[in-house]
């Protein structure tokens, strides 16, 4: 791999789970060395984590542990946490997603660890953020997700509101602290000093929810469940096939649409007065949608394909992990990589994003076995002899 953009970055990663993991996942994949402290004889949860368990491990860990070094510390032991202070004095960055106190409770708030590591960025992800009357609330995915907005607005208009299947708000929070870590280092450069990166879950929904809070500011317009259109977006959605796949059709610009009515070989529908411009589209949708439903049921979706990008429509299938493995953009990209691994031989796993042209990310090792670095670490980070290593050991401390 050529030379990452964070290579000279070192990164102190505590706390389990998705969100502030997730931050120290997009710092090692470009080149930080992330240095994650694991309870002994337990490790992050996510090593349980799966709906399968090939070969007994989670297919979790290889991805959200990636590119890390695994030492494994107590750190509710005054012993543990002077071994991490002596860690944190040698670092750039500390990523933390514990309930925020915790930390101050220990000894190892960042007024504290700024003393003796004046430079040191400490990125602090949690629900609802290290302030405010909510500040010490239990915050998973689920709530800032809600909180956010997103929850209310995702799903069927005639059923409750849905979740996206994954734990975006928490991967959402672990890209805005990344992205936070990344402006308090280029200020450093300026004021040689670091600062406390405050990433809340629900704010991270909050900054991707578009004009949401500004339509209903101007207008008293609320935001509702929509299911797979946006109202007034036409002609926008997914439509059925002949096979029995979906396709997705995105012409709801004038001249796409005209180019559709084409291809349909109902040129006429575009100088309808039901259809023919963004208006008019919008308030006939679902009629609109009807008649290209029509017409897409009665064709296989490997006709229609060719059919509407030679007519320069954006157009494709619902993706689920075979496609993504087979399809052409993604093996060309690199999209998705093979890495080696100590017990499924190999593991696919998506790649480094985004691309960078001179200094890419990329994947150079799957999630470690639990305190595998951990010797090496003491001894070569925080300056620890064999016979310190030996003694915390034997008393549990690593």
């Amino acid at each position: 791999m050529a030379k990452a953009p964070l290579d000279e970055l070192r990164v102190i990663e505590m706390g389990s789970l998705i969100a502030g993991p997730f931050c120290g996942q997009v710092l090692g994949d470009f080149g930080a060395e992330v240095i994650k402290l694991e309870d002994p004889g337990v490790g992050d949860p996510m090593r349980q984590w799966g709906r399968t368990k090939p070969k007994g491990h989670s297919p979790w860990w290889p991805v959200i542990g990636r590119n890390k070094k695994s030492v494994t510390l107590d750190l509710r032991t005054p012993e543990g946490r002077d071994v991490a202070r002596a860690l944190i004095n040698t670092a750039d960055v500390v990523v933390e997603n514990f309930r925020p106190g915790t930390l101050e409770k220990w000894g190892m708030g960042y007024d504290v660890l700024a003393k003796t590591n004046p430079g040191l960025v400490m990125a602090r992800v949690s629900g609802f953020g290290q302030t405010g009357p909510y500040a010490h609330r239990a915050g998973y995915a689920l709530i800032g997700e809600a909180m956010g907005g997103l929850r209310h607005i995702t799903g069927e208009p005639d059923r409750p509101p849905a979740r996206a299947g994954i734990s975006i708000g928490d991967s959402l929070a672990g890209l805005n602290a990344a992205l936070g870590v990344m402006l308090a280092i280029h200020a450093r450069h300026a004021t040689g000093r670091g600062q406390v990166v405050d990433a809340a879950i629900y704010e991270s929904v909050l900054t991707v929810m578009e004009n949401l809070i500004t339509e209903y500011d101007l207008s008293g317009y609320v935001r509702e469940r929509s299911g797979a259109i946006l109202p007034g977006i036409a002609p926008s959605n997914v439509y059925p096939t002949r096979s029995g796949e979906l396709i997705l059709i995105g012409a709801n610009q004038d001249s796409l649409f005209k180019r559709l009515c084409d291809a349909m070989g109902r040129p006429e529908l575009a100088i309808d007065a039901r259809y023919r411009d963004h208006a008019a589209r919008g308030a006939n949708q679902v009629q609109l949608d009807a008649t290209i439903a029509g017409w897409t049921v009665e064709h296989d979706i490997e006709t229609l394909l060719p059919l509407l990008e030679e007519a320069g429509l954006a157009v494709g299938r619902v993706y689920r992990a075979p496609d993504m493995l087979k399809d052409p953009q993604f093996i060309a990209r690199e999209s998705i990589v093979e890495v080696a691994h100590p017990v499924f031989g190999t593991v696919k796993m998506q790649n480094a994003f985004p691309k960078l042209s001179e200094t890419p990310g990329g994947v150079r090792w799957p999630g470690p076995g639990l305190g595998e670095h951990t010797d090496a670490v003491l001894a070569e980070v925080a300056g620890l002899s064999v016979e310190a290593i030996a003694g915390l050991r034997a008393r549990g401390v690593i």
